[in-house]
Parts: structure tokens; C-alpha cells; sequence
């Protein structure tokens, strides 16, 4: 299903009682003007299209119980998103694109998509202390393989102690952390706090200890966001 299919389905499951589509509603944490000329000035005219996709579906999805949430921006990012390297996209090992730069490519990597639906869930207004950016090392090949590469999810806590979701590109299906045993966490973190895997508190001064997240949110600071 195209983006826009995808969106318009959603869109005609929120018409209120009155038949108006709950469209271009403000979205928590976004001044769009103040976006829209960021985006317009730093990547053209073009890519304003692309950015009202995204912050209307956000917008519909702000209207949603969290667990509908969950899904509706794991299916949206996973749809507009194909995976590519960040070499062969962007020339460098190891680049974190901010939610706009990945949309607007189209592609990313497993952060990318781990960034993205964090942010999105954000601004949908999922609390950011439910979600986690978590480092794993992925095995490959079936559950007996040996091989394992690093990789990136997005974790949601629905309270400090619950056993985690995994929102993941390599399998679309939301799945508790139970049911990735093919996953083996290393750490995780957002912007309040660090966890080493199986610890219980955070360390201190979350994702502004990790140089690529500061990097990170000063880009989207850049892009118009507070």
C-alpha cells in the first residue's frame, strides 16, 4: 500500500460523527509554520509534501489509544522506508538521520527507523519515558545461526517494570521482547536516560551522553523542532 493510500484509510477512520475529517489538527510539540520554513529553506519546496504527509498522519495518530499508536506508526515508518546502508546513502559508516532526512530519501538503516518511529510516537504523544532506543545484536539465519550483526529497535514500556514491545524492520509484526528471542539487547536509551541491558535505573544524562543523538537533535533543531 503507497503512503498515501495508507494515510487516507486512516484518515476516513477518524471523520467525526459530523463527517468532518479530524484533519490538520496541531500536532503536540510541532509548530508547523515554523517547520514548514525550515524544511522549505533547507530542502526546497519539494520536500514540504513530504513533511505534511508525515505531520498529518501524526495528527490522526495523536487521536489514538497508544496501543493503536504503536501499530500505526510502526506500519507507517516500515511502508515509507526502505532499508539501505548509510555508506551508499550517505557516504558514511554510521549516520543518524533525523526523521525528515530518512522520510525524505525514502530509505534508511535500523536506526533510522528505530528514530523515526520514536519521534513519531512522540509528537503523537506517547510519553518518551515509555520509549527506548535499544541497541541489540540480531541473529541471523534462524535460531541456531551464530551469526549476529549489530541492530536498532524501538522499545515500549507501558510501565517501568512491564516486559517490553519491539517495534523493529525486520519483522513488521509488534511482538513482546519475549517473542525476539533472536534479539539479544546490549543497551537502550531516549532522551532522559541510558540503560545498560537488565538494569533497572538509568544511568544519568541520557542521549546527550552519545555524540551521534546530540548531533541528532541539534539537525532537528535545524529542521524547525523545539
Amino acid at each position: 500500500m503507497k503512503k498515501t493510500q495508507y494515510l487516507y484509510a486512516l484518515l476516513l477512520a477518524c471523520i467525526c460523527f459530523s463527517g468532518v475529517v479530524l484533519l490538520a489538527r496541531a500536532v503536540e510539540g510541532i509548530r508547523l509554520e515554523r517547520v514548514i520554513e525550515a524544511v522549505q529553506k533547507q530542502y526546497g519546496s519539494s520536500a514540504v509534501e513530504v513533511v505534511k504527509d508525515w505531520i498529518d498522519a501524526l495528527a490522526v495518530f495523536q487521536t489514538e489509544t497508544e496501543q493503536k499508536k504503536l501499530k500505526h506508526v510502526n506500519d507507517y515508518v516500515n511502508l515509507n522506508l526502505s532499508f539501505e546502508s548509510d555508506l551508499k546513502v550517505w557516504g558514511q559508516e554510521d549516520y543518524w538521520a533525523t526523521p525528515i532526512e530518512a522520510l525524505l530519501q525514502g530509505v534508511g538503516d535500523c536506526e533510522d527507523y528505530a528514530i523515526a518511529k520514536y519521534f513519531s510516537l512522540k509528537f503523537s504523544g506517547v510519553p518518551i519515558s515509555k520509549l527506548r532506543i535499544t541497541y541489540v545484536k540480531a541473529r541471523i539465519g534462524g535460531m541456531d545461526s551464530r551469526i549476529t550483526q549489530a541492530h536498532m529497535v524501538l522499545t515500549y514500556y507501558s510501565t517501568p517494570d512491564a516486559e517490553p514491545l519491539v517495534l523493529d524492520n525486520l519483522i513488521s509484526e509488534i511482538r513482546p521482547a519475549s517473542r525476539r528471542t533472536d534479539l539479544t539487547p546490549i543497551f537502550s536509551f531516549n532522551s532522559d536516560g541510558v540503560w545498560a541491558a537488565g538494569a533497572g535505573a538509568p544511568q544519568s544524562g541520557g542521549g546527550s551522553r552519545l555524540s551521534k543523538w546530540t548531533d541528532l537533535v541539534e539537525k532537528m533543531k535545524n529542521e524547525g523542532f523545539e
